[in-house]
């Protein structure tokens, strides 16, 4: 029988279960040749049956596991692929929505990416990963919302979803919270300073090194394209 750990920290229960399943897929608990059902899921994790349904639709959008009808469902390995098609995306959208934050902006609206980074800042000085990410998320939210783009935006938050569910933060493979601040730290003053082109530069070089680090440490057994 797998080994595997509800964590306490999740927003929900299908959020718990879902991450409970992606480190069980990570640490080689869950194995691809294997299908699980529901009822097994739910025995070992502890919790009703609704939740892990629901983890494992969202598993399924992610592409970590297929849904077999009336039988449970089967772990897909995460890909580097996975990762490379997600990044292609977000390069798409959000280094040109730098440039138009930088460009059209508001006043407020650029108060308020300030604060997010020095938000990210300060998580970074106490190495405080459960205020980074979150402040890493709302700053490259706030810079697509100044961009005019809510749907963009949308679609970026998704993603990130997507992608946290697909393997572990660019962090575990020893990137500092300092580092990744550093990173955004032209961004925003290219935005602040509305010089459009340096900050779709600074967002583009971002992204790319993000992507690279996200692929680079998939499992070895699992990042194949």
């Amino acid at each position: 029988m797998p080994s595997l750990r509800l964590p306490q920290e999740a927003p929900s229960l299908a959020d718990a279960v879902a991450q409970a399943v992606r480190d069980g897929i990570a640490a080689g608990e869950l194995v691809p040749e294997r299908t699980y059902s529901v009822y097994q899921l739910a025995e070992l994790l502890g919790v009703s049956r609704s939740p892990v349904r629901e983890g494992m639709l969202r598993l399924a959008e992610a592409g970590l596991v297929v849904i077999q009808r009336n039988r449970g469902f089967r772990v897909t390995p995460p890909r580097a692929h996975d990762i490379q098609e997600i990044i292609e995306i977000r390069l798409a959208l959000e280094p040109p929505a730098a440039r138009k934050a930088a460009l059209c902006g508001t006043d407020a609206q650029h108060a308020a990416i300030r604060a997010a980074l020095e938000a990210m800042a300060a998580a970074a000085d106490h190495d405080d990963e459960a205020a980074f990410w979150p402040a890493d998320r709302e700053l490259h939210d706030l810079l697509l919302r100044a961009a005019a783009n809510t749907r963009a935006a949308a679609i970026v938050a998704q993603l990130r979803s997507t992608t946290a569910l697909l393997g572990p933060p660019t962090t575990a493979s020893g990137r500092t919270l300092t580092q990744i601040h550093a990173e955004h730290e032209p961004v925003v003053t290219a935005v602040l300073a509305r010089d459009g082109a340096a900050a779709e530069t600074a967002m583009r070089t971002h992204l790319e090194a993000t992507g690279h680090l996200l692929t680079a440490h998939l499992p070895t057994r699992t990042a194949a394209p």
